[in-house]
This record gives structure tokens, C-alpha cells and sequence, in this order.
């Protein structure tokens, strides 16, 4: 059991209750930012699953100031569930692509909120470089830091089908600086990529080999005005059935470090754009089915870690 409660992985909301004693939540956040591989620097079109909002919950309107974003988050998010701490995440689109100067005032406007405990900041891992870094660096002393990077398949055949834009190397390279700097990292990885069971765990067994600090999982799901929902519409694509998608989760889990910090699991954030498949609009029956398997299997995260001879 992980963290006091009857979970079998290692879940990140009761890691930052256990870390800072009370309910801390995320702010999501839209600070203008785009995307090299939607404006054409990188390739046209984006990565085919990418909707206009760029991954944005659309939990508040992006046409607010960050400040204000902050401010109406954290009010809504300690009324309704009664959060008392909250982390600054930046989610929509590639949110280090500007220049250095403009982040620092980006990020400082997400930290005024008195209540802010943290910040956590999605990205590509060809949208960082060295002074980047060292100024997400700078807020580690006082804030919980985090850079998430969207790698999504440790597999460059995968990568170069879904129109990535970048291949593993590149990840691996931002990965390493990022380590050096002293931030924690949360890897983004999706299932139903066109992969096999074995290529999906050596995704697993990578990460794993890596240290990484934390994990988010996502299904592959056809979003309205995507490339996705093209391919869709013309049966070029299935996904993923629920059991499926719950086994391949536990069997993924299996392999990772049981330190490893699991941010995301399952998720009803695009419920009136998605198209298919239905059944990943039903988070907590999704979560309660990952429970059961892992009870089940008398199993758990990290039961096929193989730690490093020290």
C-alpha cells in the first residue's frame, strides 16, 4: 500500500497531501502559449490527436490574465473540494515556447496566489534549453517544481506516425538536463499508439531505467477537428477496449519504480468534444476497475522492478 491509503501505485494527490498535510490541487492554467509543431517550425498540422485547446481542461476561460486564472481556480477548487493548497499548471499547448524573459514573468504571475505550494509545467522536450531550465531551476527552492514532457512512446516509428515532430534522443537529452537541475520530472506516455503489449512495456521498462519521478497515462481518444477523428471516420483506426486499456495499465505500473509518482491514470476532461472511444469518459469507474485488477493479481506498483546493484 502506498502512502496510507489502500491504493496500489503510488498516486500523486495523496503524495502531495502526505508532503504538505492538507488537500492540494491543480490550477490549470492557459497562458497564450502555442506549439512549434502546430505553426509550422517544426511540421504542419501537429500531432494527430491534438485538439484547438491543446490539451487545455477549458476549466476556466483562457482569455483571463494567469493571475486571475489562479485566483478563480484556486476559489472554485477549495469550494468544491475543498483544496486548501494548490500547484500552478501550465497545460495547454508547449508552455516553455517563448523566450526566457517572458516565461520569468509567465511563471512569477502563477506564484502570487498565497495558498500556490507548487508549479508544474507541460511541455516538449524540444521546447527547453539551458536558460530555460536553470529559470525553472530558481523556483525549486521555494515551490514544488515539476517539468512535464509530453514523450508519449519511447518507440521513433511511433513518434513519427503520430506526427511528433521529435524523436526518443531528443527526449532523452531535455530529460538528462532537467535531471541535472535538480527538477522533478513527470513523463506523459499513451496507450493505443498502434504498439503491441511488449512495445507498450518496454515504454515502461525504459522509464523505469531511467529513475523517472513521476508518470501521467493517457488513451489514445479521436477528439472533434483532429486529425485522429479523421482516421476515425474513415477506418483507419481502432482503440483500445476499457479491460484492455486496465490491464495494460497494471501490467505497465508493474515495471515502474514503486517511487515513481503516478499523476494520471484515467480522465473525463474532453467529454463533450470526444468522439470516440465513450468509455474513457468514465473516470472513476476506469480507476475503481484499475483497483480491482491490481487486488486481483495480489499485485502492485513496482513488483517487476529490478533495482540497480548499489
Amino acid at each position: 500500500m502506498f502512502n496510507n491509503t489502500d491504493k496500489h501505485y503510488n498516486q500523486f494527490s495523496a503524495v502531495l497531501k502526505n508532503k504538505f498535510g492538507v488537500k492540494v490541487y491543480k490550477i490549470t492554467l492557459d497562458a497564450g502559449f502555442s506549439c512549434p509543431n502546430r505553426d509550422g517550425t517544426v511540421s504542419n498540422g501537429g500531432c494527430i490527436f491534438c485538439d484547438d485547446g491543446g490539451s487545455f481542461s477549458k476549466a476556466h476561460s483562457n482569455l483571463l490574465s494567469v493571475d486571475e486564472q489562479v485566483k478563480i481556480g484556486a476559489k472554485t477548487l477549495s469550494e468544491r473540494f475543498g483544496a486548501e493548497k494548490f500547484m500552478s499548471y501550465f497545460q495547454a499547448f508547449s508552455n516553455t515556447y517563448k523566450p526566457v524573459n517572458e516565461l520569468e514573468k509567465i511563471y512569477n504571475s502563477a506564484l502570487n496566489h498565497p495558498d500556490v505550494v507548487g508549479i508544474s509545467i507541460g511541455t516538449r522536450p524540444d521546447c527547453i534549453d539551458d536558460d530555460k531550465i536553470k529559470l525553472i531551476s530558481s523556483f525549486k527552492d521555494d515551490y514544488y517544481t515539476w517539468l512535464e514532457y509530453g514523450l508519449q512512446s519511447v518507440h521513433d516509428k511511433t513518434l513519427k506516425k503520430i506526427n511528433r515532430g521529435h524523436d526518443f534522443e531528443c527526449f532523452l537529452k531535455a530529460y538528462e538536463k532537467t535531471k541535472e537541475a535538480g527538477i522533478n520530472v513527470c513523463v506523459h506516455v499513451i496507450f493505443g499508439l498502434w504498439e503491441n503489449h511488449d512495445e507498450i512495456m518496454q515504454t515502461a521498462q525504459t522509464l523505469a531505467k531511467l529513475g523517472v519521478d513521476g508518470v501521467k497515462i493517457h488513451m489514445l481518444c479521436a477528439l472533434e477537428n483532429t486529425k485522429l477523428a479523421e482516421m476515425y471516420s474513415a477506418g483507419e483506426i481502432d482503440f483500445m477496449s476499457e479491460d484492455e486499456y486496465v490491464q495494460t495499465v497494471c501490467d505497465f505500473l508493474e515495471y515502474l519504480p514503486p517511487d515513481t509518482t503516478i499523476h494520471r491514470l484515467a480522465g473525463n476532461g474532453h467529454r463533450k468534444i470526444l468522439i470516440a472511444p465513450r468509455w474513457i469518459g468514465k473516470k472513476f469507474e476506469v480507476l475503481n476497475k484499475i483497483d480491482n485488477e491490481f487486488i486481483k493479481r495480489n499485485s502492485y506498483q513496482g513488483i517487476k522492478f529490478v533495482y540497480k546493484d548499489t
